[in-house]
């Protein structure tokens, strides 16, 4: 019997991955929805190779194209996911649609799956609540794939919270981690877009250039795994094989290695077991005897990565998570256009979270998506009007 898989942003990088494992294992699974913004040329792809029931297409002229195009085939074109009426649950959904965009999708597919991947930590940033609440409801399991959060659930799994003493999270420090201080006023969009380790969409690159995704990431960690700020902290790890640490009060430390690959916690959450990760990549066989003996870690350092300094304000407030992450999507979209410099988008972010209007929209507690917009929405045109000002 195939299982019935159904990707939100299939035409993104986790997305794309997803569609290999599928390829490897066709007569295991069914492709039931699909969605992207804009991709054209592969949603045309996608469509005549997966032939799924449904495709969502947010992006109205391309949403238009693809209709005409498809119009005499069997399958549900749409512009949004309200019309969606699956015929039954999908077995598994992958929530991977960048930035805020992609919560109302998580909390409308949450309802009509037995099991979610997440790898948009927005959704689980500004809307964890409602998600939660949703799982619960409909008794949908929900596993992060982020490679972090992957091995902070593989980690815990036989863990209460009260064995724990101290989890890091690691960040390669992407292409700017040997910079001095000086270079930071030159950086354009193409070189923080080299990062060494990862390929990745150019949001989540940008990212990692400022370590605001580590900055989010723990956000994440605290939500998904009920923990307090002060059992969670970042560490410097350039090699990019060992993704999170957990410490415990019994003086055992442990942590999960794996090569720099999403395919290993995205068919590790799919399959959960009985998986041979050696039938979708080839891992590479070190030259280095003991390769495990070379790993190195070490503390952020806050000239190199200004945004460090708001990881212990980040979630002083129940809404701080969503104004953060909406100032963030405007100031990375804004640098890739080049209308501000690189270093603007930490030091607009902690801007805002001095504006006089900052703790009124940061103490609410949002009911629903709705209210979430309205924080957002405030962050969003608090960012524009203080660029303006700069200008």
């Amino acid at each position: 019997m195939k299982h019935t898989i159904s990707i939100l942003g299939s035409t993104g990088s986790v997305g794309v991955s997803t569609l290999f494992i599928v390829d490897k294992k066709k007569k295991n699974f069914k492709i039931e929805l699909l969605s992207s913004n804009k991709n054209y040329s592969l949603i045309c792809n996608q469509i005549k190779k997966y032939k799924p029931n449904y495709f969502v297409i947010s992006d109205i002229n391309v949403f238009t194209k693809i209709k005409k195009k498809f119009k005499n085939k069997k399958i549900k074109i749409f512009n949004n996911f309200d019309k969606i009426t699956l015929k039954k649950k999908s077995d598994i959904t992958i929530s991977a649609i960048t930035g805020i965009a992609g919560l109302k999708p998580t909390l409308i597919m949450t309802k009509r799956s037995k099991k979610i991947l997440i790898a948009n930590k927005e959704s689980i940033i500004c809307g964890w609540n409602l998600i939660k609440k949703i799982a619960l409801k409909n008794n949908t399991k929900i596993i992060p794939i982020d490679s972090e959060h992957f091995s902070i659930f593989k980690l815990l799994e036989n863990h209460k919270q009260s064995e724990i003493k101290k989890i890091y999270i690691t960040a390669s420090g992407g292409p700017f981690l040997n910079y001095k201080t000086n270079q930071f006023s030159t950086i354009k969009p193409k070189d923080a877009l080299k990062h060494p380790k990862w390929k990745m969409g150019k949001k989540i690159t940008i990212d990692s250039s400022t370590l605001m995704n580590k900055i989010l990431e723990l956000i994440e960690a605290q939500k998904l795994f009920n923990l307090p700020n002060k059992k969670l902290d970042i560490l410097i790890h350039p090699n990019s094989l060992v993704h999170a640490i957990v410490q415990l009060k019994n003086g055992l430390t442990q942590f999960i290695y794996h090569e720099t690959s999403m395919i290993i916690p995205l068919a590790n959450a799919i399959f959960e077991k009985n998986l041979n990760i050696e039938n979708f990549i080839k891992i590479k066989k070190s030259k280095k005897k003991n390769v495990i003996e070379n790993l190195t870690f070490f503390k952020v350092n806050k000239k190199i990565f200004p945004i460090f300094k708001i990881k212990d304000k980040a979630n002083e407030y129940p809404s701080t998570p969503i104004i953060i992450n909406a100032a963030n999507e405007v100031l990375i979209d804004q640098f890739l256009q080049k209308k501000i410099p690189f270093l603007s988008i930490s030091k607009t972010i902690m801007k805002i979270m001095n504006d006089i209007n900052y703790r009124k929209y940061a103490i609410r507690r949002p009911k629903n998506i709705k209210e979430i917009i309205i924080i957002d929405n405030w962050a969003r045109e608090s960012i524009i009007k203080k660029l303006r000002i700069n200008d």
